[in-house]
């Protein structure tokens, strides 16, 4: 017999929200600081290579940041689907096998790698005080690094795929 909360999961709860909003956050935040920096170098507008430490006390800043923006869009979210149904019915289908094949959330990847690079660049420019380092980023630049995130965006969904596909992660149970 299968109850309720097998059949419907339960909608995802601020711990998930976070947890997720901070692994790909964290994921894109470094691999931003790199598209930054080669974009700055393509376009000529001088080197963006940040030290160790500094690159670590930008993330602290970076990281709380994140968890308001995951709050922030699990309230979006919640007001125009308040039961969180589109989710649900999501984690329901990639539990019957109906989810996608190999790449997680493709579509998401590429608007999710192109918006963390702009939300890197600014917290950047906005933590100058805390790190001493005067640092601007003409909109060419950050642009260009989104564009240059994509591919990573779009490898990390497919590796992401590849490791489902090989745990059998939301294939049809037989039986």
């Amino acid at each position: 017999m299968t109850t309720d909360s097998t059949k419907n999961p339960p909608p995802p709860g601020p711990l998930l929200w976070v947890s997720i909003t901070l692994l790909w956050g964290s994921l894109f935040y470094f691999t931003s600081v790199f598209m930054l920096g080669l974009a700055s170098s393509r376009l000529g507008e001088g080197a963006f290579d940040p030290s160790r430490a500094e690159l670590f006390r930008v993330y602290g800043i970076h990281a709380g940041v994140l968890v308001v923006f995951a709050f922030a869009a699990m309230m979006v979210k919640r007001l125009f689907d308040p039961r969180s149904e589109q989710q649900v019915q999501r984690r329901v289908a990639i539990r019957e096998g109906r989810g996608e094949k190999l790449f997680v959330s493709f579509a998401g990847s590429i608007a999710t790698s192109f918006f963390f690079t702009g939300l890197t660049a600014l917290t950047f420019m906005l933590s100058q005080g805390y790190t001493g380092r005067a640092v601007h980023f003409t909109l060419p630049v950050v642009l260009l690094a989104g564009l240059f995130n994509i591919a990573a965006g779009l490898g990390a969904s497919l590796f992401v795929g590849l490791v489902f596909l090989v745990a059998k992660v939301g294939r049809k149970k037989q039986g």
